[in-house]
């Protein structure tokens, strides 16, 4: 650096610092979600691996891709209210940013085991029995 002045050094120095957490945010990886999904059915029910496709179809739209920046963790619980709460205590412990529910039982379960992840679920017959 011959024949730079002390104040051009500085102001480059300045320059460069204030850069790199600009150029260091840039390169950060987006982070990936992580959303739970509770159902009350078999992996091989017809309505809903349409209703999972329907799904996956609105995340895709919305700009989630899976595998890129969204991961599913689906359980396929049946109706057995047993099994129901068995896969929703191991969608809570891998705690998902969301878990997303189908049904009473399933929302019934989840908000029994877990008050802190958020739940979002659809299909509920009595609102007030869940939602307090």
């Amino acid at each position: 650096m011959p024949g730079m002045r002390r104040r051009d050094f500085v102001a480059l120095l300045g320059g460069a610092a204030a850069a790199w957490p600009l150029a260091a945010g840039a390169q950060q990886p987006e982070r990936m979600r992580r959303i739970g999904v509770l159902l009350p059915a078999a992996e091989n029910d017809p309505e809903f691996q349409a209703r999972m496709r329907a799904f996956q179809q609105g995340l895709l739209e919305s700009g989630w891709s899976i595998g890129r920046n969204v991961q599913l963790d689906v359980r396929w619980a049946g109706p057995n209210a047993a099994k129901i709460r068995q896969q929703a205590e191991e969608l809570v412990a891998i705690a998902p940013d969301v878990i997303f529910a189908t049904g009473g039982t399933p929302v019934a379960a989840l908000q029994q085991i877990n008050r802190s992840l958020p739940i979002v679920f659809v299909q509920v017959p009595d609102r007030s029995r869940f939602c307090r």
